[in-house]
């Protein structure tokens, strides 16, 4: 690839924010902010698919195919000491358990 000056600037802006967020109460706070996100996210597909039933069974299927996806990417690779996960993996992966607590909240608001 030519090193251009967007190339250049793309690479230098992405070797800060590694470093950036390299700090582990910085990390610590992206994961936990990707959790309640993904809490506010669930919550919010479960009360406007349920509003309308017609988009329940599609609003299902979608966020079905979203955690498994996001599974299959995140615990396909073997992580040791040597090869830590990434933190967008690791992000990505505590919004798809922020999804999934919340729509179990509402499963048991719903059967009480």
């Amino acid at each position: 690839m030519q090193r251009t000056r967007l190339n250049t600037l793309v690479e230098r802006t992405g070797t800060e924010l590694t470093q950036f967020f390299s700090n582990p109460w910085r990390r610590i706070s992206l994961i936990l902010l990707g959790l309640l996100f993904g809490f506010f996210v669930g919550t919010a597909v479960s009360t406007t698919a349920g509003q309308d039933a017609q988009w329940d069974v599609v609003a299902a299927a979608l966020v079905l195919f979203f955690t498994e996806l996001t599974s299959r990417f995140v615990y396909a690779k073997r992580v040791n000491s040597s090869n830590p996960r990434s933190l967008w993996i690791e992000i990505l992966n505590c919004f798809k358990i922020g999804i999934i607590y919340s729509l179990f909240l509402e499963a048991f608001k719903l059967g009480s």
